[in-house]
């Protein structure tokens, strides 16, 4: 079961799926040798292919322009640069305002890992409308991902298989068949995709970004990170910490914590979240469908998950709502205040018998689309995450660690606790016990952490400006609730952020937005 830190493209397969529903080291550059040279040939985008998530291409922007997208070769192992090369897919909108008030490309991640940056940016390009009046919007799909030589593990029906396994269990038997299940998936991980594996962790990704500013043209890297973005650009900062522009972390990761201690924290991330919605509803004028009192709330909902492990319900037809992707759905749906009201909905649901909003929120967190094709993006997390991450966790350390996770969490502990066993046995070796993001003499970069986030938790944005070093973080706190703070429209985020990498107006260090 890959980590459920997940980016925010995951919103529309929500609403799409739902409303079908209802109607039925420091160096001056990466190298490269003379791919520093290479010239991009930017074209009208395809539609998105399976590994980015299917569907149709993306709209045209407002003013009436395409989006161009282009491809990008990069070294396929950055210690022989001259070596093999891959295929990196870019996607850009260009600057919208006066040529002489461009300030050059802003890059984004969003998050997973995993996450197609190519279908991602033009679902959300409103957003950062104001943003590209100054710059050429760009974002791409990290080596492993989309259209980017993608990681390929088990195929759609497999994967259902996958996903409906008992993903926390209670007795030896279970405990047994998931070691098999995450056996089977890293086994076929390695036989697909043998050579891309050792080639996808965090560094390399970072080292591709520095390429990437050469190729656009620009001396420094402006950057907007969300999510894992903020883990990517950290590690930028620490390998190339004079090429830093202006750049913005947003929901931001703890770089200072082992997987296990992230794991701990998303336990309690999810539960504060979870306690948040309970809040909300119970204390809205009128009666809460869904219980009386907070704690009725998230009582009524451990029965559900008890009831599930022992009779799951009818979900989307075939499929049936399992205690797995009850639980996983749930996470999906606090990722957003806006998802609460169909948390409600499919709790309300369920308690009737019917789960099938309940594995829709299910579905989008793990990349399912309604034609029943799964994009990579769980296959890209869990190689990304097994690159990257040194240690290894079998059963029995889960075991060992159940009670702390269980006092974090009644509701999510165990469901984070056995996510640690997905590296288990993996082919390739994990990199460190956490990233370095130390950048002595970088340019500030700007924090923005929000104290309701589920799945990186609010204290990871001083842990990161801590790890940055002296003189580089500023940190910004947002009082409010879900994954990231820009996105919620909050007027004293967006001016903060918008100030900085439009017109370089740092905000004080400290800053509090509610």
């Amino acid at each position: 079961m890959p980590n459920p830190a997940r980016p925010r493209a995951a919103a529309l397969a929500v609403a799409s799926a739902l409303l079908s529903l209802a109607l039925a080291g420091c160096s001056d550059d990466a190298g490269g040798g003379d791919l520093t040279r290479q010239r991009l040939t930017w074209r009208e985008c395809p539609a998105p292919s399976r590994a980015q998530g299917g569907g149709a291409a993306p709209s045209p922007l407002p003013g009436g322009e395409a989006w161009q997208c282009a491809t990008m070769k990069a070294p396929l192992d950055w210690e022989e640069p001259e070596g093999d090369t891959i295929g990196l897919a870019l996607i850009r909108a260009e600057a919208s305002g006066e040529a002489g008030r461009r300030i050059g490309s802003l890059v984004f991640n969003f998050g997973g890992p995993g996450g197609s940056g190519v279908t991602t940016l033009p679902a959300f390009a409103e957003d950062y409308a104001n943003l590209r009046t100054r710059y050429d919007l760009v974002s791409f799909d990290p080596r492993g991902v989309g259209r980017s030589a993608p990681v390929e593990c088990l195929d759609d029906a497999r994967l259902d298989t996958y996903f409906q396994q008992d993903a926390t269990p209670d007795d030896a038997a279970e405990r047994a068949g998931l070691v098999r299940s995450t056996e089977e998936f890293n086994a076929a991980c390695e036989k697909n995709s043998e050579k891309m594996l050792p080639h996808v962790r965090t560094t390399d990704a970072a080292r591709d970004m520095d390429l990437m500013r050469q190729v656009l043209g620009d001396g420094k890297l402006h950057y907007f990170g969300i999510s894992y973005g903020t883990e990517l650009g950290g590690v930028y900062a620490h390998l190339f910490p004079k090429k830093v522009g202006r750049a913005v972390f947003d929901a931001v990761v703890d770089p200072t914590q082992s997987p296990e201690q992230s794991s701990l924290g998303q336990a309690k991330g999810f539960q504060r979240a979870l306690d948040n919605f309970a809040e909300h509803c119970v204390s809205r004028t009128g009666e809460c469908p869904i219980g009386d009192s907070v704690q009725d709330v998230e009582n009524r909902i451990a029965r559900l998950l008890k009831d599930l492990d022992a009779e799951p319900l009818p979900g989307v037809f075939p499929r049936r709502l399992t205690q797995t992707a009850a639980t996983s759905g749930i996470a999906q749906a606090l990722y957003s205040q806006d998802f609460w009201e169909y948390l409600t909905e499919g709790l309300e649901q369920a308690y009737d018998g019917d789960g099938r909003v309940l594995m829709v929120l299910s579905d989008a967190l793990n990349g399912r689309g309604e034609n029943g094709e799964y994009s990579n993006i769980t296959a890209a997390n869990i190689s990304i995450n097994c690159a990257d991450d040194r240690p290894r966790y079998d059963p029995a350390d889960v075991e060992r660690k159940l009670p702390e996770f269980r006092a974090a969490s009644a509701l999510f502990g165990d469901y984070m606790a056995w996510s640690m066993v997905s590296c288990a046995d993996w082919a390739v070796p994990g990199a460190a016990d956490h990233p370095d993001v130390d950048a002595p003499g970088a340019a500030p970069v700007l924090v923005v952490g929000n104290t309701g986030d589920p799945a990186t938790p609010y204290e990871g944005a001083r842990k990161m400006v801590q790890a940055l070093g002296k003189g580089v973080g500023i940190e910004l706190t947002y009082k409010g609730q879900g994954h990231g703070a820009y996105d919620s429209k909050n007027k004293c985020v967006r001016d903060a952020v918008d100030g900085y990498l439009l017109d370089g107006r740092e905000p004080a260090a400290g800053t509090v937005c509610s």
